[in-house]
């Protein structure tokens, strides 16, 4: 099994940046968000399951998923959002679980939005690498990118793990408060960490029960 880091973040914290710098450094990547998509692409399993559940309103005239029409109904409508759950996470896990068994690099990222807070892909990981940024940056972010109002963008927020909580589960932070230039240095002190790790190089310290994940804490 290879050495699998999660890397997780509250929206508009920069995960995708992150991501990316490292896989410059040769780390493998596999993203859920990705993963989703594919699985849920026209033709696919998860897009005739998401039609024959939710509809020909799903579709946009594209032929494809409507997404943003998808995103507002499950963000309503609790008993929406677990059946999408339950018609796609299934196909993501095992999507992602193939991208991991065909990664070549020493370590790779599993990038994970809601990590902490669905936790089905929380026990894959040796150890969890949190993305952060200040709140009001994140809602700067998302609204340039996405148009959203600022209140809603913090409605998806509140509905996410806090910024508090997410960070008391981390091994591992990078700030990206600032410029993008800052996180060179920080992204390459970590790839030599885990890559230390994973070839066995650097011993890991146990873990902190309040983490939640099944894995090992290695010293930073």
């Amino acid at each position: 099994m290879p050495y699998v880091v999660g890397l997780t973040g509250g929206i508009g914290s920069g995960k995708s940046e992150v991501a990316r710098a490292f896989a410059r450094l040769g780390a493998d990547v596999a993203d859920a968000d990705v993963a989703a998509h594919a699985v849920s692409a026209r033709g696919q399993p998860g897009f005739v399951a998401v039609v024959g559940a939710f509809g020909e309103r799903a579709v946009a005239p594209n032929g494809e998923l409507d997404r943003a029409w998808l995103r507002d109904r499950v963000f309503a409508d609790a008993a929406a959002r677990a059946t999408l759950e339950r018609l796609l996470h299934p196909l993501v896990i095992a999507r992602l679980d193939s991208e991991i068994a065909h990664w070549r690099a020493p370590y790779g990222l599993l990038v994970v939005p809601l990590l902490f807070e669905r936790g089905h892909l929380v026990g894959r990981v040796a150890r969890v690498l949190v993305v952060d940024c200040p709140e009001d940056e994140q809602v700067r972010r998302v609204m340039a990118r996405s148009g959203l109002a600022a209140a809603e963008v913090r409605a998806i927020m509140a509905a996410q793990l806090s910024r508090a909580d997410r960070l008391s589960r981390a091994d591992d932070t990078i700030d990206n408060g600032g410029p993008v230039e800052a996180l060179g240095p920080q992204v390459a002190r970590l790839h030599a960490l885990y890559t230390s790790l994973a070839s066995g190089a650097l011993e890991p310290a146990p873990r902190s029960p309040d983490n939640g994940a099944h894995s090992q804490r290695g010293n930073t």
